[in-house]
């Protein structure tokens, strides 16, 4: 086999190796296809990548307070939908919908791929959906 045979094939197999994360960062399994529908106050704003995070405090049935996480999609996908950093600072009211809720009963949620559809109320948007 020829050096540049060989070279191809350590670029390859470093390639592979390094795209499983990228594959596995994406599963489902740890989440249940649920709507739910939570209002309550926002603790923070985490305006970060890979995901934007919304957190807030629900008040359930029972009165206990309860601080859900919910994950949204990248940064520069939420600036498309007229999110930016400074859209929620704690204190801000919210109500969001959810696609997907933690399998395992904790506080944690995804909302839908385009959040500005109706799935995040609360917040001022200048820009017509």
């Amino acid at each position: 086999m020829g050096t540049k045979a060989i070279q191809g094939s350590v670029v390859l197999v470093g390639l592979l190796i390094v795209s499983i994360p990228l594959v596995a960062h994406h599963g489902n399994a740890s989440y249940d296809n649920k709507v739910l529908t939570l209002k309550g106050t926002v603790t923070e704003w985490r305006w970060i990548n890979p995901h934007v995070f919304l957190k807030l405090d629900v008040k359930g049935d029972d009165g206990k307070v309860v601080n859900w996480t919910c994950e949204l999609v990248a940064p520069s996908n939420m600036i498309n939908f007229g999110f930016t950093g400074d859209s929620f600072k704690p204190g801000d009211q919210v109500t969001v919908v959810t696609s997907q809720i933690a399998r395992s009963g904790a506080p944690i949620a995804r909302l839908g791929y385009n959040p500005a559809k109706g799935l995040i109320k609360g917040w001022q948007d200048k820009r017509p959906f």
